[in-house]
């Protein structure tokens, strides 16, 4: 079974440590999955808008959450 579909497994657990130490390890996995993919977005051209949307949350958030040191004024990557 592959790391992701047992950290699925153990998400489910009845056992709370077991559980709770799964549902951690997801965030973290879903936060650098976001992260790569709006990176990868931006580097497409898309907009803080655009990628908002699918988000489902709204442009000041992603932008926030997201923009870092990018920007006029600011440091480029």
């Amino acid at each position: 079974m592959s790391d992701t579909a047992q950290l699925a497994a153990d998400a489910g657990s009845r056992d709370p440590a077991v559980g709770l130490r799964a549902v951690r390890a997801l965030r973290i996995l879903v936060e650098r999955l976001e992260a790569l993919q709006v990176d990868n977005a931006r580097e497409q051209g898309w907009t803080w808008q655009e990628i908002a949307v699918l988000l489902g949350v709204t442009r000041q958030a992603v932008h926030k959450k997201h923009a870092g040191g990018r920007g006029l004024l600011r440091r480029e990557r």
